[in-house]
């Protein structure tokens, strides 16, 4: 019965360590694989604890670019001699686009930063536990 447990526990903890970790890549020659998988999984916890790095909100970054764009846009109308209400108002626009187009970049950074920062707790984790982490 301990040999049936044992061998679905280790399965599950490979299935579930290289299905969420498939880039952390160790030597597993002349290991053994149940203390292998114990510390993989170990190690996969401590990765959880790293935190996510919030961006601005979306209505923050168009309420400031659109300000920002208004601002530019009826300098440049005023300074063309034209009204500054047509410039402020395509300046407006064209500042929620930047906003829009600054989060989604924002949001793309801390997604990447998030999986670097997992990624290396992973990797120092199994190196302090002496595996030979190839990647």
């Amino acid at each position: 019965m301990n040999i049936i447990k044992s061998t679905t526990i280790s399965m599950l903890l490979v299935a579930f360590s290289s299905a969420s970790f498939a880039n952390v890549i160790v030597d597993t020659q002349n290991l053994d694989m149940q203390k292998y998988h114990a510390d993989m999984y170990e190690c996969q916890q401590l990765s959880q604890q790293v935190q996510y790095g919030e961006t601005n909100s979306v209505g923050q970054d168009m309420v400031s670019s659109t300000a920002k764009g208004a601002v530019i846009g009826a300098a440049g109308g005023a300074i063309s001699g034209g009204s500054g209400s047509k410039g402020a108002k395509i300046g407006a626009g064209v500042g929620i686009v930047s906003g829009l187009l600054r989060h989604g970049a924002e949001k793309r950074n801390a997604n990447a930063q998030y999986s670097n920062e997992q990624h290396s707790v992973m990797h120092n984790c199994l190196v302090g536990r002496g595996y030979t982490v190839l990647n």
